[in-house]
């Protein structure tokens, strides 16, 4: 079983409750579905509600760490890095794939992060040296990357297409296709132009996991340069065979 530190215990409640109010939200979508206006409307409140929510109870307990959620450069003071709501068309159209996304940031590195699908009640959380978990009824399952190491056989989570690989998949939400890479269901991640708060939580997760995080156009895959990441929202990600052989199938 994991041990949840205090830190945990804090980011895990904090994204439990503001994502609470959105399992009552997903259940009214299919009502609305016929007015786009009030539709889109209800979607926009919903968002603001967890937005607002979020950022209202993690500087509650932490007030003196900044919030970030866009692509952009690390501030020098730690700071949160949130998605409110990654997933967003996915909840608009009745699609339970979607995620509340938080993570810690600390001199350029994150240090612990979760990422929580209230629709299903999937939980994942990791800290730094300390593994990568889903949240469990009775115990906590460690995840662990897949071990393919051959591209052809590989399920990717991309944004486009990549050759070579068996087949690939455009979810809509990249926090939760982190999460699937950690676990295993998925053997690379490949995205460009991503926001902070949708990467954040979920590359601690494939690192956690045993996975590697790249930075899309960094030169040398032996470095690993989160900040880089994060400020570029550019990511290619796997198992050590699968994420270097991504990286040099994306780089010809």
């Amino acid at each position: 079983m994991a041990y949840l530190s205090l830190t945990l215990n804090f980011l895990i409640g904090v994204v439990k409750k503001a994502a609470n109010p959105l399992t009552r939200d997903f259940n009214e979508i299919e009502k609305l579905q016929n007015s786009v206006r009030g539709h889109q409307e209800f979607v926009r409140a919903a968002l603001e509600r967890v937005s607002k929510a979020l950022r209202v109870e993690l500087q509650k307990g932490r007030p003196n760490y900044a919030v970030m959620s866009d692509a952009g450069q690390l501030p020098e003071i730690p700071c949160f890095v949130i998605a409110p709501l990654d997933g967003v068309l996915n909840f608009m159209h009745g699609i339970p794939y979607f995620a509340v996304a938080a993570a810690i940031a600390e001199r350029g590195e994150i240090t612990a992060g979760v990422v929580y699908n209230p629709a299903t009640g999937d939980l994942y959380f990791a800290e730094k040296g300390k593994g990568a978990f889903k949240e469990g009824y009775r115990s906590q399952e460690r995840l662990r990357v897949s071990a393919r190491k051959e591209l052809k056989n590989c399920l990717l989570a991309a944004s486009a297409s990549v050759d070579g690989i068996a087949d690939f998949r455009n979810n809509g939400s990249l926090s939760l296709d982190l999460a699937g890479l950690a676990a295993g269901r998925y053997d690379g991640v490949v995205c460009q132009g991503a926001m902070a708060g949708e990467l954040a939580a979920g590359m601690l997760l494939v690192k956690e996991a045993g996975g590697y995080v790249y930075e899309y156009n960094q030169k040398d895959i032996r470095t690993d340069d989160q900040a880089a990441v994060l400020q570029s929202g550019c990511l290619v990600a796997g198992n050590a065979a699968v994420g270097a052989k991504l990286f040099t199938a994306l780089h010809k």
